[in-house]
């Protein structure tokens, strides 16, 4: 079916004023962040989607879904475009990006049951302002927190800078709604556990889009204690050392909120008004008033039996607390200083036991300095921590130089993520901790999965026979 047939029939379904195919925001539509300096730049490197279609009830996306697998139109699911991997790309012409921004109704808080339902396109920040002014809280707060909406953070499996408590979105999820290719709508009931099978939500959680559409998802609700919150913060000279107290506190069992390490170039660019030429270690408790009092004391002994860990004042910390996430103003003057500086910054995140982390951080450091040209900024943190291990957040910057917008990828960012990638997985880490698979991590998907590669490949052909949701996702293109 060509463009033309495409965009006429899904005005027919969802009716002309909700389907767009204005030049710009087809460009735009065709990639997210991980291609942000062709867009800033103005380039477009990816097919151009035929259109854009804003759904607004499960319905309609089961309709259009049915319309897709019939004739085969890649389908690009969105909601939010806070996406790092290429997993908004639109890697085959004439694709659909479906988009649930306008599904973006609460449909409950519930403060007894402790859980909350909202619509695919809810927007995070608008849902847990909302409960906070009940008391309550997702407990769920990822940097891109103001610009995320609901459907696609589940979708992602994303995870919030607070999980060391609460979790990441896969422990928030009660229950969900989803569309699957061949237009079923499904529906998995909110209860708080149940041993009837394997966990089906965990089908739909993290499928960025390749398996199903996410329409509706419950989540849990949490007491709310901001006034309880208590901040330490610690210098020293070893990320090794970092690493042990990471892991010292978890084993010990306890969970404070906030527990990160950075190395002194990435904590320089966050703490430079105290941090000199240290690693940052940083705590955050929160919960009840003797819980978080308790944890916080627990904390400040174990460091304390390290001298060469030095206190800083916890007012710094604080005020770090309150300017981490994005919003729109940060998103633009990003762009602005890309542009007047010709400078540009990109993560990659992956995890691994305790006892394989230092080894991957160090021996990524190396590689990336040695190989690849032009940097301005390599440095490192963790801030998801667990009883058996933790991420590593790569951070790296770099000046383009003599290249055009469209070489960014293949001259920088690519051979800094394979060899993150390749190291990761060469000493039994998983490649990727949050951000997802996308379509720039899907080349090493069967050597992160071995053998239960097989489970994956066998979900996509039963739930996406016709090949329509996402390609290139998460299972390569085969071209």
């Amino acid at each position: 079916m060509n463009r033309e047939d495409i965009v006429a029939n899904l005005k027919k379904i969802l009716g002309a004023d909700r389907v767009t195919t204005e030049e710009q925001a087809l460009r735009d539509a065709s990639v997210d962040r991980f291609r942000k300096y062709e867009n800033i730049r103005g380039v477009c490197t990816q097919p151009v989607p035929a259109a854009i279609a804003y759904v607004q009830s499960a319905q309609e996306v089961s309709d259009v879904l049915q319309f897709a697998s019939e004739h085969q139109i890649n389908i690009v699911p969105r909601t939010g475009v806070s996406a790092t991997e290429g997993g908004l790309e639109t890697v085959v012409p004439d694709s659909v990006v479906l988009d649930g921004s306008r599904m973006n109704k609460i449909l409950s808080i519930d403060p007894y049951d402790m859980q909350a339902t909202c619509q695919c396109g809810v927007s995070l920040q608008t849902l847990d302002d909302r409960c906070r002014e009940m008391g309550l809280t997702t407990g769920h707060s990822p940097q891109s927190k103001p610009l995320a909406q609901m459907g696609g953070l589940t979708a992602t499996r994303s995870i919030g800078q607070f999980s060391t408590l609460y979790g990441g979105i896969e422990d928030m999820i009660v229950g969900l709604e989803a569309v699957f290719p061949n237009g079923r709508i499904t529906r998995i009931k909110n209860v708080p556990r149940r041993a009837a099978g394997p966990d089906i939500r965990h089908v739909v959680v993290g499928n960025e889009g390749t398996l199903c559409f996410i329409t509706e998802v419950t989540v849990k609700l949490f007491p709310y204690y901001p006034e309880n919150n208590v901040f330490l913060g610690y210098l020293l000279d070893d990320m090794k050392l970092g690493f042990e107290l990471l892991r010292e506190v978890m084993v010990r069992g306890y969970r404070p909120s906030i527990a990160r390490l950075y190395d002194p170039e990435d904590g320089a660019s966050h703490f430079s008004h105290f941090a000199g030429d240290s690693c940052v270690l940083i705590f955050m408790a929160e919960g009840p008033k003797g819980l978080a009092q308790a944890t916080a004391e627990a904390i400040s002994a174990i460091v304390a039996q390290k001298p060469q860990c030095r206190p800083v004042d916890p007012d710094y910390i604080r005020r770090w607390f309150n300017g981490l996430n994005w919003d729109p103003i940060k998103v633009a003057e990003e762009r602005a200083e890309i542009i007047a500086t010709n400078n540009i910054g990109h993560t990659t995140e992956i995890s691994a036991p305790w006892s394989r982390l230092y080894e991957i951080y160090e021996v990524v450091m190396k590689r990336v300095r040695a190989e690849v040209p032009d940097l301005t900024l390599l440095g490192g943190h963790s801030s998801h921590g667990y009883i058996n291990g933790a991420n590593i957040y790569f951070v790296y910057y770099y000046n383009m130089v003599n290249i055009v917008p469209e070489e960014e990828i293949t001259k920088y960012h690519l051979p800094i993520k394979k060899i993150i990638v390749e190291e990761t997985l060469a000493r039994g880490g998983s490649m990727c901790h949050h951000h997802g698979v996308g379509k720039h991590r899907a080349a090493w998907i069967e050597d992160e999965y071995g053998s239960s590669f097989y489970i994956l490949k066998t979900l996509k052909e039963a739930f996406d026979p016709r090949g329509v949701m996402n390609m290139g996702d998460i299972i390569p293109l085969k071209r």
